[in-house]
């Protein structure tokens, strides 16, 4: 039986939650990233609020969010497939230089009255493009600093935790900057956060392990990975629900700036008290998932917390008042940030070894690449019925995908079991 009708919860210690913490190399990763993201963050609110400042338009938001995140539709699935042959680590350094660069540009230009829309969109998709690349080979780069398979959930929750702890941080700081001192800083606040990041990166001991040998090309051995993820039913279920989440879900976020302004009648520091609850809602999931002991009970709660994640997200299209928009945002963050990190773990628990690190870049393609075309879609259609209603229209098609994953959650918990069984029967 499926432990559906009572999730229980039992937390672990401080240390326990933490656990990931005792590898070396981890803590490097850990603590470089937690400065970086606040500054990614900073600049992120900055980004949205200099193209409403300079245009006011939701199509021109929803399009910046498009051009940062439609390059991974199509780099993400190749990027999986090279992040098994590359030095990881490598990789990940080149894309945080690059990373900085691109914003040490946008805040000169910013800083000199030279900026654009068209600067910002095709600056957006330079670090799209880096994106796509990083990803794949960050997500898989979390096992070769964790050694022991035990600790790997921890270390992803708490990824997640770092992530949202920067979201909810980050974008407050953001606002009080931007009335400070003006977006142009903000850019290259975020470009100096990368130096953290870039010298954990350095700082790591990672032993060499002997390349495997790869065969076949990358496009033979990308096809063999979306057939494999697309024959597992259980894959196939919780790859659907987050396609169906990122397109119609996450796409709110880039109308936030609309909602703060023009909803709840507020400014860039409204934006940034919009985003950090959002943020405080992810950060309290993260540390949720990284507290739990027992695996088997994540279907049921990939089920429920995508029920949360849409029914939050209702509320707050339709609220304009400003505490209820704060904990509705609380609510659609936890629900959020749980729904997709335990999907995460479903499906790098489920999946064969060979073929991981491509089914992970699946699950990273639908909510990078997808997730654009639904920002595009949602600026359209806000130019035309409002932010509010197309808000709450994508948050009852969730709603929808949500109930028809939970006609199949039995279906995932089962190849579940199966894969921790036959786990265990290789350990012995």
């Amino acid at each position: 039986m499926i432990p559906f009708r009572g999730i229980p919860v039992k937390f672990n210690t401080f240390r326990q939650i933490f656990r990931a913490l005792k590898y070396r190399n981890y803590r490097y990763y850990y603590f470089g990233q937690s400065i970086s993201l606040i500054g990614l963050w900073v600049q992120n609110i900055a980004m949205g609020w200099l193209v409403y400042r300079l245009t006011g338009s939701a199509l021109l938001l929803g399009t910046i969010a498009f051009a940062l995140q439609i390059p991974s539709l199509f780099i993400t699935p190749f990027a999986g497939v090279l992040a098994d042959r590359w030095n990881r680590r490598k990789i990940i350094i080149l894309t945080q230089v690059l990373s900085m660069l691109v914003a040490f540009v946008l805040a000169w230009l910013t800083l000199t009255d030279q900026i654009t829309v068209g600067m910002i969109i095709g600056l957006a998709l330079i670090n799209g493009v880096i994106l796509g690349f990083d990803t794949p080979f960050r997500q898989s780069f979390v096992p070769d600093i964790i050694t022991r398979r035990e600790d790997l959930s921890n270390a992803i929750a708490l990824n997640s935790s770092l992530y949202n702890l920067a979201r909810f941080v980050g974008p407050p700081i953001g606002g009080v900057l931007i009335a400070l001192v003006g977006e142009g800083w903000c850019f290259f606040i975020n470009g100096v956060s990368f130096l953290t990041v870039i010298f954990g990166l350095l700082a790591m001991r990672i032993e060499r392990k002997r390349a495997q040998r790869r065969f076949g090309s990358l496009l033979s051995q990308l096809r063999e990975g979306i057939s494999y993820a697309w024959d597992c039913k259980s894959i196939r279920y919780l790859i659907t629900l987050v396609a169906l989440s990122s397109f119609f879900g996450l796409p709110f976020q880039a109308l936030m700036p609309l909602f703060a302004a023009e909803i709840l009648e507020g400014d860039s520091q409204m934006l940034g008290i919009l985003t950090g609850a959002l943020g405080a809602g992810a950060l309290t999931g993260a540390f949720f998932l990284a507290a739990r002991q027992d695996v088997k009970t994540i279907p049921a709660i990939t089920f429920r917390t995508s029920m949360m994640f849409a029914m939050g997200l209702a509320i707050f299209a339709l609220s304009s008042y400003t505490l209820l928009s704060i904990l509705a945002l609380v609510i659609t963050g936890f629900g959020m940030i749980v729904h997709f990190n335990s999907t995460n773990t479903l499906i790098q628990s489920i999946a064969d070894e060979d073929k991981r690190g491509r089914v992970v870049s699946l699950y990273s393609l639908t909510f990078m690449g997808i997730t654009p075309l639904g920002s595009l879609l949602a600026g359209s259609l806000a130019e035309y019925i409002g932010v509010p209603f197309t808000v709450f229209t994508f948050s009852l098609i969730c709603l929808g995908s949500a109930l028809l994953f939970g006609k199949r959650v039995r279906t995932v918990y089962a190849s579940l079991i199966r894969k921790m069984s036959l786990d265990a029967g290789k350990e012995q």
